[in-house]
């Protein structure tokens, strides 16, 4: 503050407190020998200090109080009227200890920690937390005369925001658990702490049947069990231990200083045991499940980061392996883990560098054997490995939303080849249960036909019960709408599922598909015949055809006859083919209708 300030504001003072105990050598003076003008200044003066926001006190080379504003009183939760110029610093001292409003020192304690501060001739900046709970910003400026001004600040509001916002940014807002952020910031402070030869175990796990909850349930409830499986993973760590949610209903625990992989598993097995028991949700009660995978290091200061990759990977195994149960991470999985990332970049680019082909396989009448279809199959053909089997990358294309823009490829090539063939001849193409979630499905295949010129009738989309899981009112809907375009519609893989009859009084399939595995059954299983008995008994009933997959022998398809199948698909009758020995195998199987 300026020079004059001090001597200003002493006179105002005396003027207005010729009753209070004033500093020696000070004497009170009448208002009537200050000048007016000096008096308005001087009121000016009292009335912006007592209202700045924060507390200003001055004292002298004494330690005695010369001036305090309203701000210090209500800080410390004096009363103004106690606080009186000439009082010493033990006597306001002695005031704040009985209100409450001092730090937790005894007052020697803090009068010589005040004391220290005094005789600096430094600036100090100090922030003190009170037994009230308050946290208060002291600026200590020391005056020539050995006196000093501080201004005092309350700062509890905004320090509580602070941490709330260092709260937030480390931790889960819905469950409450630390985030990826915090474990990263957790694990490699305490890598640095560790001494040599303590381990570190990264368990990663992710709930099974998740999804379903969610869809069945609605989100609210998917909320509800995140929670009530966050409150699970708390009660069985330890104290120095750490639950992680790393982001849906992906969650981890590291396991600080465990002695040997052992207590890890015992941990995973203790963990899959109590997520799998009922979570009464309220009004739902919902029994999930987990997979859990483990990385576990003896290294000094080891790579969290990549700890948490290798137990990812090691759950990808657990969940291959039939869910519920773990895995530790062993090194062929990383190389397993980065030949499909090989793939994975592969995949994005063979639509661009027209690396994709249809192979078609013929559908014959079982009692005539006279070919009336061909099943569409996409392949992938990789510049470096070859043929890449289906079932390897139709998942992996569905995973990374690739089987949109494939599966709208394949209905456009499968109509412009079918176009070609003779009219007796149709085409079945598959549709994933991703395509189905497109809003723009219906379109995609009327411009399909309507871009080759194939007649509807000769189109017949294959679906798996998968596609009815999930919104089935909205799947019925797009089924009913791909009808009104004139295609066929049949339904692959039946009797795989839970609930295919339900499905077949719910929408008018034209056809039933019976899964190979039941077909190979039919021989030496007599559950196999029984069940293609009654899945063919059930198609005539409801008018729908029946076709029969994986016929690979003569007996087969005797039986099949017998048992009135309407069609049959399989390497009995031809292998899949490239689209260019489609025309070759007409000629094979119907040289009658080539003719013709």
């Amino acid at each position: 503050m300026p020079g004059g300030l001090d001597a200003f504001s002493m006179d105002g003072l005396a003027t207005r407190a010729t009753s209070r105990r004033l500093p020696d050598g000070l004497a009170p003076c009448s208002s009537g020998d200050i000048p007016h003008a000096v008096q308005s200044q001087i009121d000016r003066f009292e009335v912006a200090l007592n209202n700045l926001t924060q507390g200003v006190c001055f004292f002298d080379g004494s330690r005695r109080l010369i001036l305090a504003n309203r701000r210090y009183a209500d800080i410390y939760q004096l009363s103004q009227e106690a606080i009186l110029p000439g009082m010493t610093l033990e006597e306001i001292v002695d005031l704040r200890f009985v209100a409450g409003t001092c730090p937790d020192m005894t007052r020697s304690e803090y009068l010589a920690w005040r004391a220290t501060i005094q005789v600096s001739d430094e600036p100090t900046d100090t922030i003190v937390e009170l037994k009230s709970g308050q946290i208060i910003s002291i600026h200590h400026r020391p005056m020539p005369d050995g006196g000093w001004v501080a201004t005092h600040e309350d700062i509890t509001e905004r320090r509580l925001a602070e941490q709330q916002l260092a709260h937030m940014a480390r931790h889960d807002p819905l469950t409450g658990l630390s985030n990826r952020a915090a474990f990263r910031e957790s694990t490699h402070r305490e890598a640095a702490r560790r001494e040599s030869g303590n381990s570190v175990a990264v368990l990663c796990l992710d709930l099974d049947h998740f999804k379903h909850v969610n869809d069945t349930f609605g989100h609210a409830t998917g909320d509800a069990l995140l929670c009530a499986v966050a409150a699970r993973l708390r009660g069985a760590i330890r104290a120095s231990d750490m639950a992680v949610r790393l982001g849906g209903d992906e969650f981890a625990i590291v396991q600080i200083g465990v002695d040997q992989p052992s207590q890890a598993a015992d941990l995973a097995a203790r963990l899959i045991d109590i997520l799998s028991r009922p979570f009464d949700l309220g009004v739902h009660q919902v029994i999930v499940g987990t997979s859990v995978g483990i990385a576990y290091s003896q290294a000094y200061r080891a790579d969290t980061d990549a700890l948490l990759t290798s137990a990812d990977m090691a759950l990808y195994r657990a969940k291959a392996e039939g869910r519920g149960t773990y895995r530790f991470f062993e090194p062929a999985m990383n190389e397993k883990a980065q030949a499909r990332h090989a793939l994975e970049r592969g995949l994005r680019s063979a639509l661009a560098n027209d690396e994709l082909e249809l192979f078609f396989q013929p559908i014959l009448n079982a009692r005539t054997q006279t070919l009336n279809k061909f099943e569409a199959l996409l392949r992938w053909r990789h510049p470096e490995r070859g043929l890449v089997q289906p079932a390897e990358f139709i998942p992996l294309s569905e995973d990374l939303g690739l089987i949109v823009p494939f599966g709208e490829w394949v209905l456009h090539e499968a109509c412009r080849a079918a176009a070609k063939w003779p009219d007796t001849i149709s085409v079945a193409v598959n549709l994933s249960p991703v395509q189905f979630n497109e809003p723009n499905l219906v379109h995609v295949v009327g411009q399909a036909l309507r871009a080759s010129g194939l007649s509807p009738d000769r189109l017949e989309l294959e679906i798996t019960e998968t596609v009815l899981l999930k919104n089935t009112q909205t799947i019925l809907h797009t089924l009913r709408r791909l009808r009104d375009l004139g295609v066929r519609i049949s339904l692959d893989d039946f009797g795989t599922g839970y609930s295919s009859i339900s499905y077949l009084r719910t929408f008018p399939f034209d056809t039933i598909k019976i899964d190979r595995s039941f077909i190979h059954g039919i021989g030496s299983e007599t559950s196999s015949l029984a069940i293609v008995n009654a899945i063919v008994t059930l198609g005539e009933a409801l008018g729908m055809s029946v076709t029969a997959e994986g016929v690979e022998t003569d007996e087969q398809l005797r039986t099949l006859r017998a048992e009135r199948c309407t069609d049959v698909q399989g390497y009995l009758f031809s292998a899949p083919v490239p689209s260019a020995d489609v025309a070759a195998l007409i000629r094979k199987l119907s040289p009658a209708m080539v003719a013709a």
